[in-house]
């Protein structure tokens, strides 16, 4: 149980840094100050109420990680698993975009899909009886 949820709490990490990442690129962009285009400078890039994605993905990364010590609760368990359903979900639409609509590299992306892909299963494991 415990390896999961240091595993877990290592995606959760992983996701912390992309998300970053990205909130800081959307801040430059927002000032003017990138040289290249970016992603976060797509509609898509503010798909939830014009709050930038990464913004969110922060917020969601440190609620996951401060819940994980308290999935022995059903009651807990089953809203992180809602909450990693739903990010997974929100994943294959921001991949289908960035693939099909989008059309750009950008590697912090498809890391915090692989992450957000991953969880659900990993909470899976450590579901209490």
């Amino acid at each position: 149980m415990i390896v999961w949820k240091g595993t877990v709490l290592l995606l959760c990490g992983i996701g912390l840094y992309a998300s970053a990442f990205m909130a800081r690129k959307s801040l430059r962009a927002a000032r003017g100050l990138l040289s290249a285009p970016s992603v976060v400078q797509s509609p898509r890039a503010r798909a939830l109420g014009g709050v930038p994605n990464a913004f969110i993905g922060m917020a969601y990364y440190l609620a996951l990680g401060a819940a994980l010590p308290f999935c022995g609760r059903a009651l807990v368990w089953d809203a992180t698993f809602a909450a990693t359903l739903a990010a997974a979900l929100f994943s294959i639409f921001l991949a289908y975009s960035l693939l099909f609509v989008t059309r750009a590299p950008c590697v912090f992306c498809w890391t915090s899909h692989a992450v957000n892909w991953t969880l659900p299963f990993l909470l899976l494991a450590i579901r209490p009886a």
